[in-house]
């Protein structure tokens, strides 16, 4: 076994087992911090804390064997220096429920230099918005509550993108990006926490931001597709950040989208929970858009929609405002009982560039590793070197999916979008280039084990299945593969694939299913 430190600040660290589990470390271990019991670990990545800044720390993980040895592993660090502690009831917060302490907080936040940190004790903090500043440590310490106010009337909005002098603006252009809804230039409330412009951000703790989205009948899930003054905020909004790290903390009860980085880079998001109940509408996890590098890594999703959907808008956004992403790692995460675990779009204009999603574990979400695009979404819109490796799901009912026929939007069911004839390549095109599945085990599935479908005027290039085996529940039950016209519920059934320029399938194995374990249709090669 290797433990190694993934994060630290101040006074926490982030600690991973790696033991060969999968999210789940493949026993219990005891943790010995400066030769004190620290408590146990069941999963590969430990969120510790109680550490005291700038102090050198020893940490041990040990277990008993058969044979009655030890079995054990180390790490050393040291905790990043402090400055300062500002409490945010030193600030007049109340942290009682009731008291608005949405200026107290800010101003904490606003007071704190850099090298410091703002101290949200246990307590439940009502709030409008919170904006982070450049240099800040946030901490949520354990029962401290970020507990969010949905009165319409009494909470900020950004507009759409602003349009500036030339120059002035976003990479050197002349718009300033700001509201962003489903890929496109919308007002929306301010998130829960908003961070615009800012770098070198620590969001911390095991402490809980909560939305509130069912608070009361006339909530934010009430009438969710209607805009009412803005779009639906989100918990944790980033726009054109950079080095931001979210840490521990709990994010559930999202009006919508839970956290959404737009035109950001070097962000990681690492042993969060996000949890929405499974009748929300439009409550997707984490949806990075158009960012680079960023690392998802020991996170636990369980919501209303997809858990993790990469993005990068819409066609009709100016081209510099909807780059591709790129440079995404998935790793050690936990999703469950969502529409989709991993998804790719459909909103992806600008292309996805390379992602890697390795070691996770999906259970009960409806369809798996699942890449979604339309006509429409233009001739950016490419999706190339994305690999799925050593993923394990159970219950998943299609284990993975490739829709070039998503029917979204106003125009989703259009014979422009849902055609299945070749159209004339246009400015709409999009192009699903290079697909990798590896060491993938799926367990009780029901509808199909993959349904795969390109455009056939724009081939999905190459999917390719390594070391890949699917079994059927013993009562599976029928259930839509894909979200496309013309699609109808199916059980039991293999590979269905359409439109692919290459298909490997090298050591993969199907149980259970009915009929033939491959249907392949318009496939040029298939190895």
């Amino acid at each position: 076994m290797r433990l190694s430190i993934v994060w630290k600040c101040a006074r926490a660290a982030v600690v991973e087992a790696d033991d060969g589990g999968v999210y789940r470390a493949r026993t219990q271990w005891r943790i010995i911090v400066n030769d004190r019991s620290w408590g146990t670990a069941d999963l590969v990545e430990t969120y510790l804390d109680g550490l005291e800044p700038n102090t050198t720390y020893r940490v041990r993980y040990e277990r008993d064997l058969a044979d009655g040895t030890v079995e054990s592993a180390n790490a050393v660090f040291v905790t990043e220096p402090e400055t300062f502690t500002l409490d945010v009831r030193d600030f007049g917060a109340a942290g009682d429920g009731e008291r608005d302490d949405t200026i107290s907080l800010q101003a904490a936040i606003m007071a704190c230099p850099r090298g410091g940190r703002v101290l949200v004790p246990a307590g439940e903090y009502r709030v409008k918005n919170l904006f982070l500043t450049s240099g800040l440590t946030l901490e949520l310490a354990e029962g401290a509550t970020i507990a969010a106010r949905h009165d319409r009337e009494n909470l900020a909005y950004l507009p759409g993108t602003v349009q500036g002098e030339p120059g002035a603006g976003y990479a050197g252009g002349d718009k300033l990006p700001l509201g962003r809804w489903e890929g496109e230039s919308f007002p929306m409330f301010c998130g829960i926490l908003t961070g615009l412009g800012v770098n070198d951000v620590t969001v911390y703790g095991r402490g809980v931001i909560d939305g509130g989205a069912n608070d009361d009948e006339d909530n934010w899930w009430y009438e969710a597709k209607r805009m009412r003054v803005a779009t639906r905020p989100r918990m944790v909004f980033l726009s054109d950040c950079e080095r931001v790290d979210l840490v521990g903390v709990t994010v559930r009860n999202s009006p919508s989208w839970n956290i959404h980085p737009v035109l950001s880079r070097n962000l990681r998001f690492l042993n969060l929970t996000i949890e929405s109940p499974k009748v929300s509408p439009n409550t997707d996890g984490l949806n990075p858009e158009s960012c680079d590098d960023v690392l998802i890594k020991g996170c636990h999703f369980s919501v209303g929609d997809d858990c993790i959907a990469v993005k990068s808008g819409k066609i009709a956004m100016p081209k510099e405002l909807r780059p591709a992403c790129r440079n995404l790692v998935i790793e050690q995460c936990h999703m469950h009982d969502g529409h989709g675990s991993i998804v790719l779009g459909s909103e992806a204009a600008g292309g996805i560039k390379g992602l890697i999603a390795r070691d996770c574990l999906f259970e009960r979400t409806d369809r798996g590793l699942r890449i979604k695009t339309r006509r429409g979404r233009g001739r950016d819109s490419v999706y190339e070197a994305i690999q799925f490796d050593h993923i394990v799901m159970d219950e998943v009912k299609v284990p993975f999916v490739v829709n070039s026929f998503y029917y979204c939007d106003p125009d989703g069911t259009s014979d422009y979008v849902q055609n299945r004839g070749p159209l004339p390549v246009d400015d709409g095109t999009p192009n699903v280039a290079s697909l990798s599945f590896r060491n993938i085990e799926a367990t009780n599935c029901h509808a199909a084990a993959a349904y795969i479908t390109g455009l056939p005027e724009s081939k999905i290039g190459r999917v390719a299945f390594h070391h890949v085996h699917v079994t059927f529940a013993p009562d599976a039950q029928p259930f839509l593969p894909a979200m496309a016209c013309g699609v109808e519920e199916m059980t039991r059934q293999g590979i269905i694939a359409q439109n692919v320029s290459c298909l490997v399938l090298d050591d993969v194995d199907i149980e259970g299913q009915e009929g033939d374990a491959v249907l392949p249709s318009n496939i040029d090669v298939v190895e």
